[in-house]
């Protein structure tokens, strides 16, 4: 019998408690890595054999407590997948955003990717591998004015980021990629729609559908599911991915009306 897919490798998945990173963390292990995933709140339903760590990842001294624990319990890494994220921003457009929903913004979407990234390329670097994957956003590309703008800055920014870095370290044998998800039911999502609804004094499902329109629609007539994130986010970790670099995969259901 073949070993698991991830037999023998250590991963990293930051925001692995919920939605998208609860789903590749759990791919992640079925498939025979060691994995570690960090949140700012203990997991409700953990992933059994999975290491949590309660580590905000959006500031410095967070960084620096899971940086030290992964090299404590595994000497470092070979997959990391920077998913932490997402916005916490009111409605209502760019000029009710201050400066601390901007740098808010950026600490979580784009620079905790930066810090962890920094950590732990150098001992990629000496072992000759590795696969990182940053996800980004559709948002990047299509952001919404009323309630992105501060995220979707702060994911064009980790798209760019990620591409630099692939050209980087790429002769190194270090893969890195992004993938880009659309409308995912995610609870970050669910949230989403509840502060449109209480910004607009309407119902979640008339705020869901109003996402929906704001987006353009979705051609394959759903929104998707996290562990269809996952799924690409495991190919680009594989080695059946060992020619992809410096991507970034759309999984959107189709939204993104352009090329």
């Amino acid at each position: 019998m073949n070993a698991p897919e991830f037999h023998g490798k250590r991963a990293l998945v930051t925001g692995g408690t919920k939605g998208m990173g609860e789903a590749i963390v759990r791919l992640l292990a079925q498939r025979g890595a060691t994995v570690i995933s960090t949140a700012r709140q203990a997991p409700a339903n953990p992933v059994a054999g999975v290491r949590y760590l309660q580590a905000d990842v959006a500031t410095p001294d967070g960084v620096k407590t899971v940086v030290d624990d992964v090299e404590r319990e595994c000497g470092g890494l070979d997959l990391l997948v920077n998913n932490v994220g997402g916005s916490s921003a009111p409605a209502g457009g760019a000029l009710v955003l201050t400066d601390a929903v901007w740098e808010a913004a950026l600490q979580a979407n784009l620079m905790a990717a930066v810090r962890i990234d920094r950590a732990f390329l150098p001992g990629m670097v000496v072992q000759g591998s590795g696969a990182i994957v940053h996800i980004t956003s559709i948002q990047r590309r299509l952001p919404l004015y009323e309630s992105t703008v501060a995220y979707a800055a702060a994911k064009a920014a980790l798209a760019s980021y990620s591409k630099s870095l692939a050209n980087e370290f790429g002769p190194q044998g270090i893969r890195v990629n992004a993938v880009a998800p659309g409308f995912i039911e995610t609870t970050a999502a669910s949230a989403l729609i509840e502060r449109l609804a209480q910004h607009g004094d309407i119902s979640a499902d008339a705020a869901r559908g109003t996402l929906m329109e704001s987006l353009g629609g979705i051609p394959v007539g759903r929104p998707g599911r996290p562990e269809e994130v996952a799924e690409v986010v495991a190919f680009l970790l594989s080695p059946r991915a060992a020619f992809v670099q410096g991507a970034e995969y759309v999984v959107d259901g189709g939204t993104l009306p352009t090329i």
